[in-house]
């Protein structure tokens, strides 16, 4: 067998834009979107349910129809992360990545040597894969949160760390930590997210971050390359609009 491609790592290698969605935690929830051509599906490990027992079912929705599973971790933990990546997710997001040397550690744990120093063991995208412990690092993304004010005062030296996909640009926890809690629309807030948009894309690397249907335009003009969107404002939306059409307050 070959090894499953990681389609979110090829399309980031390409220059082209790739999309994760969220508010999945079933791997129904999978199925019932797959049809609708995502390039993957963001698991919540930090502040929803998916744990490394449901990794397995998870992953497996997200191959049957090619989409990158892109599992949130809890904890910048080398053992962590590649327990995560062992029960089958093709990604890696680590919250809260504020220097040059936790960035490194996320290398460390996400990388078979030579690279890294991740435990030889299988992944599920593994089995009947024969050389699976040397090829893994090419369908492997590793995904950094910069998401406090600490990463936007280092991110000059953390944009020289090799093997990290997309340096992410996270806004609420951004907003509490320059102390604007709740308030990430505040100026002094988003001057720091489009100046760290600006540093990670002039730097050469990739640039990351949530977006709505309002705002993915202006930061594709910006030269940002991957998005998480979550599925619950359509819903919304679309359950609003049903109910005004049928008269219902």
């Amino acid at each position: 067998m070959e090894l499953r491609p990681n389609r979110i790592k090829r399309k980031l290698a390409a220059g082209e834009v790739a999309v994760i969605v969220s508010g999945l935690t079933h791997p129904d929830d999978i199925d019932a979107i797959g049809p609708l051509g995502f390039d993957g599906a963001w698991l919540e490990g930090e502040h929803g349910a998916s744990d490394p027992a449901e990794l397995g079912n998870l992953t497996r929705a997200c191959d049957v129809w090619g989409m990158t599973s892109v599992a949130r971790i809890n904890k910048n933990d080398q053992g962590m992360i590649y327990r995560t990546l062992d029960r089958g997710a093709q990604a890696i997001v680590v919250p809260h990545v504020n220097t040059k040397a936790e960035a490194e550690n996320v290398v460390q744990g996400g990388k078979f040597a030579p690279i890294g120093q991740r435990g030889l063991f299988t992944s599920r995208q593994g089995y009947g894969v024969d050389d699976y412990v040397k090829i893994a690092n090419d369908e492997t993304s590793l995904i950094v949160l910069i998401e406090d004010i600490a990463a936007y005062e280092n991110l000059d030296e953390m944009l020289t760390v090799d093997h990290i996909d997309s340096f992410f640009v996270a806004p609420s926890d951004f907003a509490a930590s320059m102390g604007h809690i709740g308030n990430a629309g505040h100026p002094d807030v988003q001057a720091k997210i489009d100046g760290s948009l600006e540093k990670i894309i002039s730097s050469g690397r990739t640039a990351g971050t949530l977006a709505a249907t309002e705002d993915v335009g202006r930061f594709v003009e910006m030269g940002v390359k991957l998005f998480m969107v979550s599925a619950l404002p359509w819903i919304a939306a679309g359950a609003s609009q049903f109910k005004r059409n049928a008269g219902i307050a």
